[in-house]
């Protein structure tokens, strides 16, 4: 019960509630939801496994947005946001194995991001967990105010 809640918390944070209850969804929580719990794969790009930057490269791929396929590559791209500025759809990265960034996410707003782990596949975190916090580097904005406008608007 605990991860039905969880997850059905997961799919409304970018959702406004409407009429009857229905979630409003928008083409970015459409795109990180989409692939929630695919197992995690080296060097995975599809549905059938992602790894971390296979998966934001999948994800901003059905905006148009061309991603390297390395999280060092993504984190050269678009400009650096303060981590107190982050807004749904920038990309956050971490070092997580001590030799600079090496993981990659898509926020989503109220301090959680989705990505590719190791050990539990497509999956939202919070920004504060200790892992994470610990290991946060940066985080870029790839997303035009455009395009932002055209991945938060409701379908």
């Amino acid at each position: 019960m605990k991860k039905l809640v969880g997850f059905a918390f997961s799919l409304t944070l970018f959702c406004s509630i409407s009429v009857g209850s229905v979630f409003a969804e928008t083409p970015l929580s459409a795109a990180v939801n989409e692939a929630m719990g695919t197992p995690y794969k080296y060097a995975g790009t599809t549905t059938k496994g992602f790894d971390c930057s296979g998966y934001t490269s999948w994800v901003f791929d059905k905006f148009g947005v061309d991603l390297p396929h390395t999280s060092k590559g993504q984190a050269e791209l678009g400009t650096e946001v303060a981590k107190d500025q982050l807004r749904p759809g920038d990309l956050v990265f971490f070092n997580t194995d001590g030799k600079g960034i090496s993981h990659v996410g898509v926020y989503v707003g109220e301090g959680k991001f989705y990505h590719s782990a190791t050990d539990q596949g497509v999956t939202v975190t919070k920004l504060s967990d200790s892992y994470y916090a610990k290991r946060y580097v940066t985080a870029r904005r790839v997303l035009s105010d455009e395009q932002y406008t055209q991945v938060m608007t409701d379908k």
